[in-house]
């Protein structure tokens, strides 16, 4: 008998956190392209692998959404993470149309601007879980700067198409109110700007494999934190 009540005081496992990973746009609308002409799938998708690759490394179940290019339904993204603990969505970022200028790469002309780069986070007040989305954006802030990223911080900009408040300046994470996924998310939900594709140097960055394996192992390790407190 005394056996049975000790059973009862000793805690259950803690079960591991599931982390839904969106991979951002698809092939008909593929997002950005980079100053050497790269769609922004592209770079989602692979990164969005290495994210998954590390995250389970660090012992957090996943669920990859959007991998094959054909989910163009954006509230379709949130519900097939229906009953995960966290929704990442992974894009990389670009400026606004105005500040674009044109350069000539392999005999075509591209589209670039080097004036920005660095990684951006984004959560949404109307998110039903505020609070920990800002804590896990926060998480992982901290954990892209420990390993060497910098925030880009230009869309809180005072100019047209920007003014994203910041909700953490020193981790680069703004508001970002009505992004569908974000506010329509069930569970505590962060989008990711992994760096600018339109800055030259920064293209070549973001499609390096160490980099990628770098920032994925950053971004994990940030959600591992966050996700192993109760909020």
């Amino acid at each position: 008998m005394r056996l049975l009540f000790l059973l009862f005081l000793v805690p259950a496992a803690v079960q591991a956190a599931t982390v839904a990973i969106d991979v951002g746009h698809f092939i008909e609308e593929p997002g950005a392209t980079s100053a050497r002409g790269r769609p922004e799938f592209e770079f989602n998708r692979e990164l969005a692998v290495e994210i998954q690759t590390a995250a389970r490394s660090d012992g957090l179940k996943t669920v990859l959404i959007g991998y094959d290019g054909f989910m163009s339904q954006l509230t379709g993204r949130t519900a097939g993470a229906a009953g995960t603990d966290f929704f990442l969505a992974v894009h990389h970022d670009s400026v606004q149309p105005y500040l674009i200028r044109t350069w000539e790469y392999d005999s075509v002309e591209r589209r670039f601007n080097d004036d920005h780069a660095g990684f951006s986070l984004f959560i949404s007040r109307k998110n039903p879980a505020l609070k920990k989305s800002l804590a896990c954006a926060s998480a992982i802030g901290t954990a892209l700067r420990g390993a060497g990223f910098v925030p880009s911080l230009y869309h809180a900009d005072p100019i047209p198409g920007e003014n994203k408040p910041f909700a953490d300046k020193a981790n680069g994470v703004h508001y970002y109110d009505n992004l569908i996924v974000l506010k329509t998310a069930r569970s505590p939900a962060v989008l990711l700007e992994a760096g600018v594709i339109v800055n030259r140097d920064e293209e070549l960055r973001m499609r390096s494999q160490e980099v990628q394996k770098r920032m994925a192992s950053a971004v994990a390790q940030g959600l591992e934190r966050c996700l192993a407190k109760r909020f």
